[in-house]
This record gives structure tokens, C-alpha cells and sequence, in this order.
């Protein structure tokens, strides 16, 4: 199988990921501010592509495909520029962390399952059929939790005793605890907690299986 190589400097498997999203909010800006189309797009886009739990629970979808399609869909919509740059900003800071210790093929595969498990989650704790999900943090808090299961794993293998162990779990996990509840409290209850939750449990599993690559050393 062909190796995924960089454009530039920027690895491509970040690229396939970033411009969809950025392509497809700056078509909506466009259309929100009269440069083109009709204000009805964005709602037209979140009808279409994003995630709806009453979808699941026998509402009429627009396609017959859409209560499947939008387990991934969702993670290429935004909710505006600032929702936009604060996801891609994170995802080229996480993304490349990833790829540096397992390549871009494993961290695509750690980024879809990410998505999936945070749709799953949303569908399954949310108790608002009516609110639509969209955006990328759920994937990013896979990538997030990777890096932390990463992290505690290189800990423990060191032998670092019961109280470093532990903290090497406790500390990442907690910040990203006291985000969300940051986060919840200050959108009133608008951030979709439920996929952070599963984008992370989906990301830090996948990493138990796909462990980073030992560096190469020379002769």
C-alpha cells in the first residue's frame, strides 16, 4: 500500500481533512453575507449533513442514506468561523503530534473511529432530538485521548511507581474534564459534550492497539 507522503510541509492526510471543512464553511459565510447562493444554505447544509438523534428514533430523513451518512458528515460542518479556526488550529497541533508517533495512515484510522464513537455517543446521551451536532472536536478529542493513552502507557512501562502512574492519567484527563464544563457553562449548554466524551474513549481504545513506532536509531 502506498505511503501517504507530505504536500510542503503540511502531511497530506491533514490536508484531506482540514480543506473540506474549511472549503465548505467559507461557501457558507459566502452564502450567510449575500456573496452568493441564498442565507438557506447553511440550513440546508446542517439538514442534510448534520447529526440529528431523531433520526435515529423515526424521523423522516431527507435521504434514505442520511441516518448513516451523518455519523461522518457532521465532522466537516462548523457553526461559524471561530467554531472553524479553534478546530483547525487544534487539529494540526493534535493531528501532527499523531502522525509523528504512529504515520498518517493509523491516524486517519484514529480520527474515523474517533468521529464514529463521538456520533455514537452523542446519539445515545443526548436528550435533545431537536439540536443538531456538528463539528470536528469529537474526532479531536480522540486524538487528545491517544496521545494521553500514549503517554500513560510510556509512564507505566518506566516503572515510575503507583503516584506518577497515576497522575500521568489523572492530570491530562482532568484538564480536558475542566474544558468541557468551561465550555458547556459558557455556550449555555450548546457544546456537545456527549461526543467529546466519545471521540476520547474511541481514540485512547484504538491507541491501546495501534502503538507508536519505535524510533530508528542509527548504525
Amino acid at each position: 500500500m502506498p505511503r501517504l507522503n507530505n504536500l510542503g510541509r503540511w502531511p497530506i492526510a491533514l490536508l484531506l481533512l482540514a480543506l473540506p471543512c474549511i472549503g465548505i464553511e467559507l461557501v457558507l459565510q459566502g452564502a450567510d453575507h449575500g456573496l452568493w447562493g441564498t442565507q438557506r444554505w447553511r440550513t440546508l447544509a446542517y439538514q442534510n449533513g448534520a447529526f440529528w438523534p431523531g433520526l435515529l428514533a423515526g424521523w423522516r430523513p431527507n435521504y434514505a442514506a442520511q441516518p448513516v451518512t451523518m455519523f461522518a458528515t457532521y465532522a466537516f460542518l462548523h457553526g461559524g468561523l471561530l467554531h472553524l479556526a479553534v478546530n483547525m488550529i487544534t487539529l494540526f497541533s493534535l493531528g501532527g503530534a499523531t502522525i509523528a508517533q504512529v504515520g498518517q495512515r493509523r491516524f486517519l484510522a484514529l480520527y474515523t473511529v474517533s468521529v464514529l464513537l463521538g456520533g455514537v455517543f452523542f446519539a445515545l446521551l443526548s436528550h435533545s432530538g431537536f439540536r443538531p451536532m456538528v463539528g470536528a472536536s469529537g474526532a479531536l478529542f480522540g486524538l487528545a485521548g491517544a496521545l494521553i493513552a500514549w503517554n500513560v502507557i510510556h509512564t507505566l512501562g518506566s516503572r515510575p511507581g503507583i503516584w506518577l502512574g497515576a497522575a500521568s492519567i489523572l492530570w491530562p484527563v482532568g484538564i480536558l474534564v475542566v474544558l468541557n464544563v468551561l465550555m458547556y457553562v459558557g455556550t449555555d449548554g450548546t457544546v456537545a459534550w456527549e461526543t467529546h466524551l466519545g471521540g476520547f474513549v474511541g481514540g485512547a481504545g484504538l491507541a491501546l492497539i495501534l502503538r507508536p513506532e519505535p524510533p530508528e536509531t542509527g548504525p
